[in-house]
This record gives C-alpha cells, sequence and structure tokens, in this order.
C-alpha cells in the first residue's frame, strides 16, 4: 500500500500559522504520509492539481474578526468549480488555526473548516484529544491545552514573533497530522478491502 497523501492547505499572515503548518507536516510525515506545504495565498496550478490528488487536505488560518483570513476565504471561494464537479468528494479534511486571545474565536473558523469541508463532501477527522490545563494538577504544557475538539487551536501573544508559538500548540498541531495520516491509512485500508471483498 502506498502512503497516503496529504496536503496542508493554509495562509498565514504574520508567520504564526506557518509554524503551525510545519508541525502538522511533520506529524504527517513522522506517521508516514507524503506531505505537501501549500500556501494559498500564492497558490499554482500545479499545487492545485496536488490538492486534487491528495488523499487528506488540512486547512489552516489566523482568526481573524472571528474568522479565517480573507486569502483563505479567496482560496475557499476559488475551489467552487471542484465543489460542483465533487473532485473533493470523499477525501479526509481536518483543520487548524491561531489567535492572539485564549478563545479569539477560533471555533467559528475551525466550523468555517469543517462546513467548507462537507460542502466538498470531504470526511471530517478531529483533534481526538481530551483537553488539557483544565485542573488544578494540569500544565500549560498540555496538548490541547485550549480544549479544542474541532481542530487544532494556538493562541500567541499579539506582539509574539513567529517563534513565540507555544510549544504544546505546536506539539498539539504535530498530534493532528499524525492522526490525519493515520486516519488516511485506515480509509485507504478500507477501501483495499473493499475492492478486493
Amino acid at each position: 500500500m502506498t502512503s497516503p497523501v496529504v496536503s496542508i492547505a493554509y495562509h498565514s499572515g504574520y508567520g504564526h500559522t506557518t509554524v503551525l503548518a510545519e508541525a502538522v507536516r511533520a506529524g504527517a510525515a513522522e506517521a508516514g504520509a507524503e506531505v505537501h506545504l501549500i500556501n494559498v495565498a500564492d497558490i499554482t496550478d500545479e499545487q492545485w492539481a496536488t490538492l486534487d490528488a491528495s488523499d487528506a487536505i488540512v486547512f489552516g488560518s489566523p482568526t481573524y474578526m472571528g474568522t479565517a483570513s480573507g486569502a483563505f476565504h479567496v482560496f475557499a471561494e476559488a475551489t467552487s468549480q471542484r465543489w460542483a464537479t465533487r473532485d473533493w468528494q470523499d477525501k479526509l479534511a481536518a483543520g487548524f488555526t491561531n489567535s492572539a486571545s485564549k478563545s479569539g474565536d477560533k471555533l467559528h473558523t475551525l466550523q468555517f473548516f469543517q462546513l467548507f469541508a462537507a460542502q466538498h463532501g470531504m470526511h471530517w477527522v478531529n483533534l481526538g484529544l481530551l483537553p488539557g490545563w483544565n485542573s488544578s494538577t494540569a500544565s500549560e504544557n498540555d496538548l490541547n491545552r485550549l480544549g479544542f475538539f474541532a481542530g487544532a487551536a494556538a493562541q500567541t501573544d499579539v506582539d509574539a514573533a513567529a517563534d513565540g508559538v507555544h510549544k504544546a500548540d505546536v506539539a498539539t498541531a504535530e498530534h493532528l497530522g499524525r492522526r490525519v495520516t493515520e486516519t488516511a491509512t485506515r480509509f485507504a485500508r478500507g477501501r483495499t478491502a473493499a475492492t478486493a471483498a
């Protein structure tokens, strides 16, 4: 069986979301995927073809004004022909985001990704982690320290450089990459078994 192809379609305004995208890539590669990192702000025809050939697409954007960035919305709208022809039907999808505030309406961005994926007929892969940092014995260094279930959510101080992304949030994004790859592998095995039956 070939390795699953996982593409990360993301936009980053100041570099923080790029750090998360690279963490998702690292986790996916560690789990055995062929991984492609695609900045949707300057996507090429070749990268569109890569998305079309992917088994899973992980969407990423900072949360601006309660939703994904304008550049990500432009990308999403540009997929309308693929929506009409169902090019991404039954691919896997997942998502990640970052904002300066602990909540910062990140859930809305993840829900936007979920709805976008559903419109394309994709299957959503959630984070699959219990929340961290929610008891007296917990730590801000826990995975999923902000307690999101739909995807990986990060918080970075508004005046921090890209290297200021919290290490626990980077590790959570790596977890998401591994989970997407492991799920894609299971899906591929299921398709192979169904075809052989």
